[in-house]
Parts: C-alpha cells; structure tokens; sequence
C-alpha cells in the first residue's frame, strides 16, 4: 500500500510544491478545501491543476472533503478545536461520507496527496481526513 501524503501550501512557492510532490513520488493532488480559489498566485483551482499536470501528477478537487465556512472562519481566528468539531460533524453528511469513500479508493491504487492551505496539519481538516482513510487502509501517513 502506497504512503499517504498531505501537505499545506501556506509559506511555499507553487514551484515548491511541485518539487515536494514531485520528489514525494505523488500520483495524484487530492485538494480537500471547500473553495479552491487562492490569493497566493498559482494556487487556485485552473493553474494549479495546469501546474501539477504538466509535472505529470493528476489533479482532483473534492470540494465535498472540504471545511464549511463556520469551520474555515473558527481555523483563521485560530480557533482550531471549533474547527475540528465543526469539521467533525460535516463528515457525518451523506455528501462528505461519499466524498470518504473516493479518497479511500483512490488510496488504495494511488500515491495521493491531501493538499489544503494550513502549514501545520495539527491545525487542518486535511490531518483528520487523513486519520480517517488510514482508519480504513492502514496507511503510513507523512506530511510533507
């Protein structure tokens, strides 16, 4: 089973995300955040996915493992306890639950990595996904 990887983009370039996904050997760039639109240039949605295709790494983005405004407002207050919970109760809805299971089966064929903004995955929904399909797969997880 391959490794199952995360990463925040906060603090790095988008050439330095490439080059950890790249070097990390990632298949594919699951972006787990709710909205993919960015003010840090090269990380929206359309020239990330260009970005990380052109470096011959698949893009996905499953909107439905992303954290609902409440939650992403509690992370920006540093609120990160209210975030988990929030975050928490949404992968109790039929949506987030499906969205679960496609990350787990693609984890299950593909050297995925989960990518949201937060620098620390303590402080990110993207470390609580990550419990969640090694709950299922038995994954090491390493956060890039």
């Amino acid at each position: 089973m391959p490794p199952l990887f995360t990463i925040g983009y906060e603090g790095l370039l988008q050439s330095q995300l490439l080059d950890l996904l790249h070097a990390a050997g990632a298949s594919l760039l699951l972006d787990v955040r709710a909205v993919a639109l960015s003010r840090k240039a090269g990380f929206s949605k359309s020239v990330l996915c260009a970005s990380v295709t052109q470096r011959g790494i698949a893009y996905l983005h499953d909107r439905r493992l992303g954290t609902p405004k409440p939650g992403r407002q509690a992370a920006r207050s540093g609120r990160t306890a209210d975030m988990q919970a929030i975050f928490n109760a949404h992968m109790h809805t039929e949506p987030a639950r499906q969205g679960l299971a496609d990350a787990i089966a693609l984890a299950r064929t593909e050297k995925i990595c989960l990518l949201c903004f937060e620098r620390e995955p303590h402080a990110c929904h993207r470390s609580i996904i990550a419990h969640m399909i090694r709950a299922e797969t038995g994954q090491a997880i390493h956060h890039l």
